[in-house]
């Protein structure tokens, strides 16, 4: 069997779906943090089940990629059974899409999640009167806890195998039921969809769905003039165009059952209230927020710093002990270093500043505090013709530019789209962020490091103040959801944490230690010189740096990390310091932090805007690694 779990974004799916599936979603407490559907297979009362966990969806109108994504799956493909997450805290809001899925005619049971929330907002939930009222199973849950699952998909399986459709009668305005009627009657024996009710076509071809309009264009003048004549109609009836008439009749049928299910008292003020009023106030946010930040940098250095020496000195030794029997400049001597150096470089030079970056993130994403800081930030990004809601592909840049590119889906238009996506490019990654705290950090000093991420934001902003003006359109204004603050639940942090730091493990650590052996073998044939001289032009006449490092970001395309662990190989000194200068230090660690984003990113890229979009942004980038390099270079030379 197959179930999907639907809902409105960050009503919890992807937190239950971890919780039945193991950790496998990316779950954070913003909306729009899932962009994607994932599938995984989970064992239900001994009966395997396959769960989806699809992206959020305020309707089943496909208004943007993301949407577009879940709404397809949900019309399209094969399944048993919806699993329609809402949020207790908001109920007469979620209701609205759960009234869609009800139209579908498919079995479907309703998570009543984050029932604790709505107890604090003073809001007790009658379940059973909601489920007699929409016709089907309703569950109250507590995601997060684990509270209620087991009976949520005990009765999911029953309702499944049972084929139990909703048995409500959910009626919307006098009116629009009119309309609905005889449009039905209209698309009798035009439409053999027999998957799809008619009254659910109906709906959508009355709210104007723009999925529908090729459908539409193939029938025939009668019933093309038939459905305008309806539409026409019930348009001049009420003076709002028909989709914002369907959506208000729906929204007044969810208003009213959300008022007869729950009972209302007083809320209780607690610590978020207090906290939010600090966090959010137009004083105290910003100071706040730059404290934030500056608590995380400083954290991850400070920890990163600490394991960082002792491994080091560690590795040193047993790297001593394990090349000291074998013959000096021999192949095995170079297979048997590569292997060492490629193993040595991810445990002492990438783990100590990756894994506290890592935790420290997911601190931020469950706390709730990343859409805060887009609300902040909201007046200046409109600076550089954004908003604030581009903040979060921009902020889950730093862990990884892969989902800050796919994040983008958030986005309304597709000018801010491209323009998001442009700049998350130039966003250190936690692979960049290593190179920033493992050379210039760990060799120069912290505040050099903090100085490359303040020129780095400096230079995002100018970027995306040229490619606003230059692009046609205009940003709309800033609509986002501001979740509840949270207390991160330290299951959560790790199991985040781990998910994330497992893409090393798995991916990036035997690219790393390929890479590894691959240039110890070339240095070995001496073939690396010819490639070093080929890049010299770049690497030693425009940059100043020393000839080996060429190699180093040839690789780096692959994996950023890479440039760092092979650039230790490639000179020969885990004492960076010793064989490069503070200018070489940061000027490479400039055009490392800007040049042309990994491999995975650039699919990502092309998967989302293509690959004329993808070519340009490229050669952005490296002409922007290119300028701030020389740039530091100048000041260098008048210091």
């Amino acid at each position: 069997m197959k179930f999907l779990l639907a809902g409105q974004p960050n009503c919890g799916k992807s937190t239950i779906f971890n919780a039945v599936a193991g950790y496998r979603s990316a779950t954070a407490n913003f909306p729009g943090s899932s962009v994607n559907y994932i599938i995984s297979r989970a064992l239900i009362n001994g009966r395997e089940t396959d769960i989806v966990d699809l992206p959020g969806m305020y309707s089943l109108r496909s208004s943007s990629p993301e949407i577009g994504v879940a709404v397809d799956y949900v019309l399209s493909q094969d399944w048993d059974l919806i699993i329609n997450v809402v949020d207790a805290s908001r109920l007469e809001r979620s209701l609205e899409l759960s009234l869609q899925l009800l139209e579908l005619r498919r079995p479907m049971v309703i998570a009543l999640n984050m029932i604790d929330e709505a107890e604090r907002h003073g809001m007790e939930v009658d379940a059973e009167a909601l489920s007699e009222r929409l016709g089907c199973p309703v569950i109250p849950t507590i995601g997060r806890r684990g509270r209620g699952l087991k009976a949520l998909f005990r009765t999911a399986l029953r309702a499944a195998h049972l084929e139990e459709k909703p048995s409500g009668e959910l009626h919307l305005d006098r009116e629009v039921e009119d309309g609905i009627a005889r449009l039905s009657e209209l698309l009798e024996g035009v439409v053999e969809d027999r998957e799809t009710p008619r009254r659910f076509l109906a709906i959508r071809i009355l709210e104007k769905d723009p999925a529908l309009e090729s459908r539409i264009s193939e029938m025939d003048e009668r019933t093309r003039a038939g459905i305008a004549e309806i539409i026409g109609e019930l348009e001049e009836e009420h003076g709002w165009p028909a989709d914002e008439v369907i959506s208000g009749s729906r929204h007044a049928l969810a208003h009213r059952i959300a008022h007869r299910v729950v009972r209302q008292r007083q809320a209780k003020t607690g610590w978020r209230e207090v906290v939010d009023r600090i966090l959010l106030h137009p004083f105290t946010g910003g100071p706040v927020m730059v404290g934030v930040l500056a608590a995380v940098f400083w954290t991850v250095f400070g920890v990163g710093q600490r394991i960082e020496a002792p491994l080091v000195g560690f590795f040193d030794l047993l790297q001593a002990r394990l090349l000291g029997g074998m013959t000096p400049g021999g192949l095995p001597a170079a297979l048997v270093g590569g292997v060492f150096m490629g193993l040595a470089g991810g445990i002492t030079i990438v783990l100590p500043y990756l894994l506290p970056f890592l935790l420290a993130l997911a601190i931020l994403e469950d706390s709730g505090y990343l859409p805060r800081m887009a609300y902040i930030l909201d007046s200046l990004m409109h600076r550089i013709g954004l908003h604030g809601k581009s903040v979060l592909p921009m902020i889950l840049g730093y862990g990884c530019s892969v989902p800050a590119i796919m994040a983008t889906r958030i986005l309304e238009s597709r000018r801010d789209r491209r323009i998001t996506a442009t700049l998350a490019a130039f966003i250190p990654c936690s692979a960049r962020t290593i190179v920033i705290y493992g050379l210039v950090a760990a060799f120069i000093g912290p505040w050099w490091a903090m100085g490359i991420y303040v020129l780095n934001i400096f230079v995002i902003m100018v970027i995306g103040r040229v490619l606003s003006s230059r692009l046609e359109g205009r940003s709309p204004g800033l609509i986002l959801e501001i979740p509840n603050l949270e207390m991160p639940s330290m299951k959560s942090l790790v199991s985040k944490t781990w998910l994330n730091l497992k893409e090393f493990l798995i991916i990036a650590w035997p690219v790393l230690i390929a890479s590894s052996v691959l240039l110890a073998v070339l240095e070995w044939a001496q073939a690396d010189h010819f490639i070093n001289e080929l890049l010299a032009p770049l690497t030693v006449w425009t940059l100043g740096l020393p000839l080996a490092v060429g190699m180093t970001l040839i690789f780096g395309i692959l994996r950023k990390e890479l440039t760092l662990v092979m650039l230790v190989q490639a000179l020969g000194s885990q004492d960076l310091g010793a064989v490069m200068s503070t200018e070489q230090m940061v000027v490479f660690t400039l055009f490392v932090v800007f040049y042309v984003p990994c491999a995975a990113t650039i699919a990502a890229m092309a998967r989302e805007l293509g690959w004329k979009d993808t070519g340009w942004i490229s050669a952005l980038t490296v002409f922007v690694a290119i300028a701030v390099s020389l740039g530091a270079r100048f000041l260098f030379a008048l210091l």
